[in-house]
């Protein structure tokens, strides 16, 4: 850890200590569990009193996270769209995560309106219920009617959050920092993980930005009568304060009350996963939350989505990467679909690289054949990702929240329609994706981003070249190398010829009966005038030797190898 990072711990050391009791019960919980011993495993009990030790790895992770609050919850959440780096148990885990957060009460969410809103809540709503329809872990919604008769829910942040996110985030920086010490968490690269989590923490704080996305869509939408995306009210928005268009339908969760009103389940299903895929790999920019409360089913079949805190972007490059593996799926090209995803993903030194083409291999050979009509995307994404994660291949945040999108969609999509196949719905698409591939207007701009860097590059290099020339000329020209694995066999060298330095001076001490001695006078075993500076001297020097020897062969580098 960092000396920058002391004041931070000073400043949060109330929050450190709840945090590191919290996680030392629940690690102690994970070690209680693998004793064969009943008793001990039922003295340990969560929040809810249910006996932790008894809980699988996944489910102790989840709890721990609820018991730490609004923050770690958030957190919870938004690592259950990165299967590929917690594993896909966790994730789905982590899916069930709640927020159970007690509203604010009335008279202080009067004050978070009227403060940022600058009037009275009276003159800037006809009626407005101070009583939350529903409460999160970031704000609470409250239904309100405008001066101009329509009906809106008005989303305002709870009190005071940005402190506890401010503080909870420093603490997960400070925790992040001692993981990346640990070989088992390093793959993992908890410092970059917790610093891009963090961001999309606090742009989700900034109700700005989800009244900006909801603008984009509903422009992007604007021409298509199927879809309804509520409009924000933008002279009633702050930063903690989103005033939007109420939408009233049914939640595709209720499936029996949309038979009973006459609605077309298949035509539904249909619409929204061509609205999706429509967002995915036309737009490149969608709604990355389609569980079953943010679709709404309105008259007429209309599909109308909430919650635009989330929402995905993919850059071109990345865009056709993924159709290439789509169609590297579909075409049963092994070698294709293994060169893109390490070159998509961050693959580790020491990747395994015959063990993932074999894994690659199976995996193309299960799902390639499989007709369209019955293909299971939602299982070839979750074995896909189980693979990446065995391999510790690092996907980009996009790419993990593009898999947790499509998963989720086919699981509301079959809440609809059980026989309903989302990769035949796709057909079309891939259709779309090799006319596109090849189109002229894209071919253009392929050549353009070309010219450009080549452009960047003709003017950079000469500069570059002289430089190096006249680093060389006046002798400032540095090599740097990189040793890689050689700082423990150092520290063990160096650790060796202490302890064989101190041995040899501890002798010596013991020859010349340096003083203080121990036994002046002759005992019965002829013991007599040993310096006691000599024996702990040897005694501390077999020590360390007996340590070294046991750490060499713990390494397994004991004996030389072939």
């Amino acid at each position: 850890m960092k000396i920058t990072s002391l004041p931070n711990i000073y400043r949060n050391v109330k929050r450190w200590s709840e945090i590191l009791s919290v996680l030392s019960k629940y690690g102690l919980a994970d070690w209680i569990a693998r004793l064969n011993l009943d008793f001990f495993k039922d003295q340990l009990r969560g929040r809810g009193g249910e006996s932790i030790a008894r809980q699988t790895q996944e489910k102790r992770i989840r709890l721990a996270l609820t018991e730490l609050g609004p923050t770690f919850i958030k957190l919870g959440q938004l690592m259950s769209t990165r299967p590929d780096l917690v594993g896909v148990d966790l994730a789905e885990e982590l899916k069930q995560l709640q927020s159970d957060v007690p509203a604010d009460p009335p008279e202080t969410v009067q004050e978070m309106v009227e403060t940022e809103l600058g009037q009275p809540i009276e003159e800037l709503f006809a009626e407005f219920d101070l009583v939350p329809i529903a409460s999160a872990s970031i704000g609470q919604v409250h239904r309100a009617r405008l001066n101009s008769g329509e009906m809106v829910v008005v989303k305002v942040q709870h009190a005071n959050i940005e402190r506890v996110v401010r503080e909870d985030l420093e603490v997960l920086a400070g925790l992040a920092q001692l993981a990346e010490r640990i070989p088992e968490f390093a793959n993992y690269r908890p410092v970059a993980s917790v610093a891009e989590m963090a961001r999309t923490l606090r742009r989700e704080l900034d109700f700005g930005r989800e009244e900006r996305n909801l603008s984009q869509f509903a422009t992007q939408y604007a021409d298509d009568p199927t879809v309804c995306i509520p409009r924000p009210f933008s002279e009633l928005c702050t930063p903690r304060v989103l005033t939007m268009e109420l939408l009233q339908g049914i939640p595709i969760s209720q499936r029996n009350q949309m038979l009973a009103e006459g609605y077309d389940l298949q035509e539904i299903a249909r619409r929204g996963a061509t609205l999706y895929l429509d967002m995915i790999f036309t737009q490149g920019f969608y709604h990355a939350d389609p569980h079953p409360g943010n679709i709404l089913i309105l008259p007429g079949n209309v599909i109308g989505l909430l919650d635009f805190g989330m929402v995905g972007r993919i850059d071109e490059r990345l865009r056709e990467d993924i159709e290439e593996m789509l169609l590297a799926i579909v075409g049963n090209d092994v070698g294709l679909l293994t060169a893109l995803i390490k070159r998509v993903g961050a693959v580790p030194p020491e990747l395994d690289e015959s063990g993932l083409n074999n894994d690659v291999a199976d995996f193309v050979g299960t799902y390639s054949n499989q007709p369209l009509e019955r293909f299971d995307l939602g299982g070839a994404l979750t074995d896909m990702t189980q693979i990446i994660h065995r391999y510790h291949i690092m996907l980009p945040a996009q790419v993990g929240m593009l898999i947790k999108v499509l998963i989720t969609l086919e699981g509301s999509t079959k809440l609809l329609d059980a026989g309903f196949s989302l990769m035949e719905l796709m057909q079309p698409f891939h259709r779309k994706m090799l006319i596109r591939r090849f189109s002229p207007h894209r071919q253009m701009r392929k050549l353009r981003r070309l010219y450009f860097d080549l452009e960047q590059l003709a003017e950079v290099a000469p500069s570059r070249l002289m430089n190096i020339l006249k680093q060389v000329q006046e002798g400032k020209f540095d090599v740097h190398l990189d040793h890689r694995g050689l700082g423990p066999s150092v520290n063990r060298l160096v650790l060796g010829m202490l302890a064989s330095a101190l041995f040899l001076g501890s002798s010596l001490m013991l020859s010349q009966k340096v003083p203080p001695l121990l036994f002046p006078v002759r005992t019965v075993l002829g013991l007599h005038d040993i310096s006691i500076l000599g024996v702990t001297g040897c005694a501390i020097s077999i020590l360390v030797g007996l340590r070294l020897l046991r750490a060499i062969g713990k390494s397994g580098h004991l004996d030389p190898r072939n």
